[in-house]
């Protein structure tokens, strides 16, 4: 019998199969976020146990599109960009542990098995969607310049059905890219049981970027609009006020995370 190689699965003999390699996992992209605030006993119905809401603000969301290449530490994958380019969007709300405020998402969806293996073991609870965002570019031609009056757009489908979409057009530098994804987040990593209900495995962690650059954050007004889909609850946090838009290109190196709490004990 062969000894098994690999981070996650499949797990090979040689090991390279896998759909992911080891951390750490380093990500450059653009963010396009749109935050709001919503009724907060909707976003309690989203937090389980030992989780509740944050105590200041307990209703604001964040719509998040991001465009992304990532890699491992080698940087192989940037010289086969279909293994390091994807896109995503996530929905984030903000919730409290022992008097701690994290963020927490609670919705997202990605376009590459891969993102969906490293969302496996970092607690985000990945789908497939197709998301796309306008795309700076240095030369505006047929680009929005970062500036006053740039305007990105985003959207969001899964299933064959259009799940958000969402403007934002740029009025100024901020010193934030918004409040609502700017704490470490807290995640539940689950593994139900195969012979009845419950679960085998489940952990409360928290993780977090161990290294981080970001560029300047920008700020303006934003549009969003979210969709009724029979196999998707987004709208169950519905929009009830705008706060704002932002617009960041950042640099992160994600390392691991901590466990704060097993649940399946």
């Amino acid at each position: 019998m062969a000894d098994m190689s690999g981070f996650l699965y499949p797990r090979t003999a040689q090991g390279k199969g896998g759909i992911i390699p080891s951390p750490p996992w380093f990500y450059s992209g653009d963010l396009l976020t749109v935050e709001y605030r919503t009724d907060p006993d909707r976003v309690a119905d989203l937090l389980p146990a030992p989780l509740s809401l944050a105590e200041e603000d307990p209703g604001a969301v964040a719509m998040i599109w991001a465009d992304w290449q990532s890699c491992s530490s080698s940087r192989k994958e940037l010289l086969d960009p279909v293994q390091s380019q994807y896109k995503e969007a996530f929905v984030v709300v903000r919730c409290s542990y022992k008097g701690q405020t994290f963020s927490r998402c609670v919705f997202i969806w990605v376009d590459k098995d891969f993102a969906i293996g490293r969302g496996l073991h970092q607690g985000y609870p990945k789908k497939l969607g197709s998301m796309w965002q306008t795309r700076p570019h240095a030369f505006p031609q047929a680009s929005p310049s970062i500036a006053p009056g740039g305007m990105f757009g985003a959207s969001l489908s899964a299933g064959d059905r259009r799940l958000a979409d969402a403007v934002v057009t740029l009025r100024e530098e901020s010193p934030t890219n918004g409040f609502v994804n700017a704490n470490k987040m807290a995640h539940h990593r689950v593994f139900p049981n195969i012979d009845g209900p419950g679960d085998a495995f489940s952990e409360l962690i928290s993780s977090g970027a161990a290294e981080f650059e970001g560029g300047q954050a920008w700020t303006g007004d934003a549009e969003l609009n979210l969709y009724d889909s029979p196999n998707e609850e987004l709208t169950s946090l519905p929009v009830q006020e705008v706060i704002g838009g932002y617009f960041q290109q950042i640099g992160v190196k994600w390392n691991g995370g901590t466990s704060l709490e097993r649940l399946d004990g």
